[in-house]
Parts: structure tokens; sequence; C-alpha cells
């Protein structure tokens, strides 16, 4: 990953409060992972910005390098990575999604 890949990686991590690195848009998911990730956002009512990684080569690779994590999608609440679709569905079923969205949201 380059520098400046990883430098605009790190500048959207922290520029915004919840980001999904994703495959296509929330409106057009274009996996049924990165879909997934979406429904629960959605159901959260969570306010949350996405970036499409099909839109960048760049970017698709290097998140995967910047959180040392091999698949999109990928969570970001806080400048903290939390996980990808699985992890975030696990979070969810437990209520710890809500909890970490909720003072994230308390603490905006």
């Amino acid at each position: 990953m380059t520098d400046d890949t990883h430098a605009r990686i790190d500048a959207l991590v922290k520029a915004n409060p919840v980001v999904l690195f994703m495959k296509g848009s929330p409106l057009f998911p274009q996996c049924g992972f990165s879909s997934r990730a979406i429904a629960i956002l959605n159901h959260l009512e969570v306010e949350f910005e996405s970036v499409d990684v099909l839109q960048d080569q760049g970017i698709r690779q290097g998140i995967k390098a910047y959180s040392d994590w091999p698949t999109i999608p990928q969570l970001y609440v806080d400048g903290e990575f939390l996980g990808g679709s699985d992890i975030m569905m696990e979070m969810y079923e437990s209520g710890e999604l809500k909890q970490v969205l909720d003072a994230q949201k308390a603490a905006g």
C-alpha cells in the first residue's frame, strides 16, 4: 500500500464517526456480506459514511493492509476497526454493537 493510499484511508476513518468500507453502495450493495452489514446498520438507525471499494482499487487493497483484515466489508467506529460482516452480526445479536454505536452517538 502506498503512503498516499494509507493517508486517504486514515483520513476517512478519522473524519467519520462511523464508516463502512463495502462493495457497492448502501442502496446497491454488490455482495451479500456488504448487504448484511448495511441491513444491520440501518436496523440500528445509525448514520454512517460508506466507501465503495469497487470504485478504487487502491482503497480496495489498501483497506485490507490498513486493518490487517482480509475481507470486506469493514466497519470503523470512532477510528477503531470493529470487524467485518460476521463480527458485526455477532455483536448485533449480543447487543454489543448497539452499545458501541449508542456510546459513539452520545459522545458525538
